[in-house]
């Protein structure tokens, strides 16, 4: 068997041309690897092919070129072995609204042909907090809880890949600590979890690996820790014992910054100056300095700087 669970080869995407828009190219030969047991972060700007990758995996679109293996299953050759080894949490809150929670687990089920002696609905009930909830109609249901119902769907046929597309998007913060707190738990057990957020703090906390993509391509993928530490921009923050009025003459290289709490911030590229030439041009300038810390780059830096080229840009 293979060491991956998600195995993405070349793939592409071309929507045809309508009355009211042209062709467009979503994907553009995207090639990912994902390892089993990982949680894994997708990364992108609106409208960088997100959504249309995860719909190819879930078998909603139909591709047109490449290759796709979930949990070793070729989507081509073995169509119901690789929807069946992969679950999805849409972002959108798609519902009947005239089902209960336990109806709509026991046919969501029923739909993946899980016999009803295999069926966990309680116990997915019970794990995404609906259990109280099991007989109310989900029109009647707060969008949290709906959120909560579309993960437990997307359980009924223990699928080895989850995919979270967005899961966290509008919901109390409460909420969002008992969603991690279960995915993390299905992790443990050997379910590797594929994610997408905006919230990138909250990928930088979760994920093992990421991947970013834009205009249609993979432009970055790697451990969290790796990416992170491939921003070559730091900062470093000098609260001085005199209040500074105007920022000091400082190397090119230097960018500095007076902030409302009156510490002066000076972001600069390590690879082109050090922190003791820094250092001497404050003290050139007569500034004494009170304190003195650090800021590191983190995910949302690396984001930025990833995904603000134009297409084709290098």
């Amino acid at each position: 068997m293979s060491e991956f669970a998600l195995q993405i080869s070349g793939l592409r995407k071309t929507y045809a041309a309508t009355r009211r828009a042209n062709a467009k190219e979503a994907l553009k030969g995207v090639d990912l690897n994902i390892p089993k047991g990982a949680i894994f972060g997708l990364l992108g700007p609106n409208g960088a092919g997100k959504s249309t990758l995860i719909n190819i995996m879930a078998g909603l679109v139909v591709k047109s070129g490449g290759q796709v293996r979930i949990w070793g299953f070729d989507q081509d050759i073995n169509p119901r072995q690789s929807r069946a080894a992969i679950g999805v949490v849409p972002q959108e809150l798609n519902l009947d609204a005239f089902l209960t929670p336990r109806e709509s687990l026991d046919m969501q089920a029923g739909l993946y042909g899980v016999r009803k002696s295999q069926r966990r609905t309680e116990e997915i009930l019970e794990a995404v907090g609906l259990a109280d909830k099991a007989d109310a109609y989900a029109r009647s249901m707060s969008g949290g809880m709906r959120r909560r119902l579309l993960l437990g769907k997307a359980m009924v046929h223990s699928p080895q890949v989850l995919v979270l597309d967005e899961p966290t998007a509008g919901v109390d913060i409460e909420l969002r600590k008992m969603l991690w707190d279960y995915i993390r738990a299905l992790n443990k057990s050997g379910t590797t979890i594929i994610l997408t957020t905006h919230y990138l703090e909250e990928a930088e906390q979760m994920c093992d690996q990421i991947a970013i993509i834009n205009h249609g391509q993979i432009v970055a993928q790697d451990s969290t820790a790796n990416l992170v530490a491939t921003m070559d921009a730091k900062t470093l923050v000098v609260t001085p014992v005199k209040p500074v009025t105007n920022p000091p003459a400082l190397p090119s290289t230097v960018s500095p910054e007076l902030r409302p709490d009156g510490t002066l911030a000076l972001t600069y590229s390590r690879a082109r100056v050090s922190v003791a030439v820094i250092l001497k041009s404050l003290a050139d300038a007569g500034i004494e300095i009170q304190d003195i810390a650090s800021e590191d780059p983190d995910l949302e830096d690396v984001f930025v700087s990833l995904t603000s080229k134009p297409a084709g840009a290098a």
